[in-house]
């Protein structure tokens, strides 16, 4: 089976859930037999130079990328508020992208077009010009439902009245382009469900993120030293950065009162210099480290204080592959059946994470077990090759029409 997929970024290094996600798929379908070629835009947020691609990121028959500057420009943003067009979006359409896109159609023939995210719905158009293929919408989140959260969550009335604006004309989009897709391959059987809810009437299949578990090694021993948290993410991305800050003002305080030697370390990319130059008492700033598995396995508990977002948090599954405790929110937790106090922790308030870490700091010799627990959750549902061979039996099925779904 030959397939295209399109991506608004190159999925490359492995340091946010998109690019696991992206990544760890395709490599899979690759070794099940698929022939994959990849268009991924190269953007300036998260530019990557492919010569630096290691020999192993060998799944592709052939790669290519355009180059895209699509920063928030203040003029632009102004402007957009007088246009019906989804600012989100329109910093995501290139002329030389469609340009790359119409040329690579042009010269190869695809079963399937694999769409990464939203963003690149509007180069349907082209494909159905210059393509047979089945078009394949792979939804990482309900992107408006995001955006809404943040509005929801933003405190100043002028900038919550502006992100209400901007995720209304998200939402008509996402909403529009739903019946555009021939198949919807979601994150979430939650996100699929709401999809369905909103108008999707084609075919749908529920794909979680997979790990290559054979990469994540876990270190046990960290559960005998001295108890420490972690958090790491993408630090430009609002969601992560909002629940960051809540913890910092809100929980962090309590427990340096309460158990004044743990320490909380931050790792992340894209930091401000206001974060990097954070001088809490009992917070470690690392900034973007090299390896976000090391850094895990350095600690015992990770924390994912998540208030906004949508689809599957790959930090929290990354953390289980590890075998760690990750501490989040029900909301951070939603498209993963971990059960509290056997494979996760949660806590949606201050007082239930300061809770949560005086349970760590009180049971510290059952946390490893907790972890081992969370080890064989991803095991058992998140193995890349298994979700892929799911995937790959529903484009036979809906490519050679061996049944109706």
């Amino acid at each position: 089976m030959k397939i295209l997929q399109l991506c608004k970024k190159f999925p490359y290094p492995l340091k946010d859930g998109e690019s696991i996600a992206v990544t760890y798929m395709s490599k899979a379908l690759n070794e099940l037999g698929c022939d994959l070629s990849l268009l991924a835009m190269n953007t300036i947020k998260h530019y990557f130079n492919t010569q630096n691609l290691p020999e192993n990121f060998d799944h592709y028959q052939f790669i290519e990328t355009v180059k895209i500057d699509n920063r928030i420009k203040p003029k632009d943003a102004f402007l957009n508020l007088f246009k019906d067009e989804s600012y989100h979006i329109a910093r995501f359409v290139s002329e030389e992208y469609k340009t790359k896109l119409v040329n690579i159609l042009k010269n190869n023939t695809y079963d399937v077009i694999q769409l990464e995210t939203l963003y690149l719905a509007p180069y349907i158009p082209i494909i159905r010009k210059h393509s047979n293929a089945i078009i394949a919408m792979r939804s990482h989140n309900v992107e408006h439902e995001i955006w809404e959260r943040i509005a929801e969550n933003t405190k100043l009335l002028p900038k919550r009245l502006y992100l209400k604006h901007l995720t209304e004309k998200l939402k008509n989009f996402e909403i529009e382009q739903l019946n555009a897709y021939d198949i919807m391959v979601a994150i979430t059987q939650r996100d699929l469900d709401l999809f369905r809810k909103l108008g999707f009437k084609n075919k749908g299949l529920v794909a979680p993120i997979g790990f290559d578990l054979d990469n994540y090694h876990p270190n046990y021993k960290s559960y005998q030293e001295e108890l420490s948290l972690s958090f790491i993410g993408s630090l430009d991305w609002m969601p992560n950065l909002e629940g960051l800050e809540w913890f910092l003002t809100k929980v962090m305080p309590m427990v340096r009162k309460r158990f004044p030697k743990i320490k909380l370390h931050i790792a992340g990319r894209n930091m401000s210099k206001h974060l990097l130059n954070y001088k809490g008492a009992n917070v470690v700033i690392h900034g973007e480290v090299e390896s976000s598995t090391a850094f895990l396995n350095q600690h015992s508990v990770m924390i994912v204080p998540l208030f906004s977002g949508s689809g599957m948090r790959a930090k929290i599954l990354e953390a289980m592959s590890l075998g760690k405790i990750s501490l989040t929110t029900s909301l951070g937790l939603e498209g993963i059946d971990g059960r509290d106090g056997e494979e996760v922790l949660i806590g949606n308030t201050a007082e239930a994470f300061l809770n949560q870490i005086e349970f760590c700091v009180k049971n510290k010799d059952d946390l490893e077990g907790i972890g081992k627990n969370a080890r064989v959750f991803i095991e058992e549902q998140f193995d890349y090759k298994s979700v892929s061979k799911r995937l790959l039996s529903f484009y036979e099925n809906m490519v050679y029409k061996k049944i109706d779904y």
